[in-house]
């Protein structure tokens, strides 16, 4: 998945790249080394050297390598709500279609994992303290994410919406943890069969009036 990093998923180029921000050049520069390397793995002098610029400048715009750590992670989830856009737009008032793309999106985002697996997940691993910026941004995210699968769930008529957004939840977390031994395709492909099937078991308990 280019691992669900927005600007962060790309090296920046060397041609060119004075024209970039210096803000966003650092972003970008820490999110692929925090990529290949791991958080705990990327001091700030590595981090502005990849930018093209030095430790001094990269304090001017980040007081703390945990305040650049936040604002990648922040970055990332920017990314995903425009990606909810997105499908609430494409499938308005069609609460399931938003499942079924989201499911499709996903996949297609394993297939293109490099090694390292999900961005967010691995933050998670590396920053234990509950009160870690970066930290309380990605749980906000999945608390806000969590909720609004329960509406879709609802709007979709399941007969339990929270326990079928739990299992949507679930899937969606747990296909990063099985890549290892089932395989990025294959996994992927599962994860759309599996919403497709919870989908479509739901449909035919609605009214034949529906």
């Amino acid at each position: 998945m280019q691992t669900d990093i927005p600007v962060n998923g790309k090296k920046p180029r060397k041609k060119g790249r004075s024209a970039v921000p210096v803000r966003e050049r650092i972003l970008v520069a820490a999110g692929d080394l925090f990529h290949r390397q791991g958080i705990r793995g990327v001091g700030v002098e590595a981090i502005a050297e990849a930018a093209q610029t030095n430790k001094m400048t990269l304090y001017r715009y980040f007081d703390s390598k945990d305040e650049l750590i936040a604002e990648w992670v922040k970055g990332i989830v920017a990314q995903k709500e425009e990606e909810w856009k997105d499908l609430s737009a494409k499938h308005r008032g069609d609460p399931e279609g938003q499942l079924q793309d989201w499911s499709r999106r996903v996949s297609a985002k394993l297939r293109a994992m490099e090694e390292r697996g999900s961005a967010l997940g691995n933050a998670l691993a590396e920053l234990p303290d509950p009160n870690h910026p970066a930290r309380r941004v990605i749980q906000d995210h999945k608390i806000r994410e969590h909720k609004r699968i329960i509406r879709l769930c609802k709007a979709a008529g399941f007969r339990d919406p929270a326990l079928s957004a739990n299992l949507f939840t679930m899937m969606l977390e747990g296909v990063h943890s099985c890549v290892q031994c089932i395989g990025m395709r294959q996994i992927g492909e599962h994860l759309v069969q599996l919403v497709d099937l919870m989908v479509e078991n739901n449909r035919q308990r609605q009214p034949a009036a529906r």
